[in-house]
């Protein structure tokens, strides 16, 4: 999985969304432990990237990918994802679930672009409206409304 040049990817929590989709990759492909994919993405990763924010992402998203799929099982249609649309979902529903500090418009709009650098033509459209659909589920009303 190649980096890419996203236009919105400059900030440091940015990069480190970049890195924690590139080591979910890595973990759904090759089932490798998680934290030994963060180490190496650690010792080969330049650029700026917020570091903690990576190790708040990856690790977490990879081990509690179950429950991050039971909150998608409602809004999800029969659609087989590619490994790359399922990272970018999963790190979504993640951030959506556990970082009640990150704006909900921020998540979607981090994984859209993530969608597409990375995806699939066009896969962005498809992990927006997943993401839109969950921010009243994992965020409430209120949150869906701004």
């Amino acid at each position: 999985m190649n980096a890419g040049s996203g236009k919105r990817m400059a900030s440091p929590r940015s990069g480190a969304r970049r890195l924690a989709l590139q080591a979910l990759y890595q973990w759904i492909m090759a089932e490798n432990d998680p934290h030994e994919i963060a180490d190496q993405l650690r010792e080969d990763a330049k650029g700026r990237i917020d570091w903690d924010y990576f190790q708040q992402l990856f690790p977490a998203t990879a081990e509690g990918s179950g429950e991050l799929q039971r909150h998608l099982e409602p809004v999800l249609d029969d659609r087989r994802l590619d490994p790359v649309e399922q990272a970018v979902i999963w790190l979504g529903t993640f951030e959506l679930a556990s970082q009640p500090d990150v704006p909900p418009r921020v998540v979607i709009d981090e994984a859209v672009e993530l969608a597409k650098v990375f995806g699939a033509t066009d896969s962005y459209k498809y992990v927006n409206a997943v993401l839109d659909k969950l921010v009243p589920r994992l965020r409430g009303d209120k949150a869906a409304a701004g």
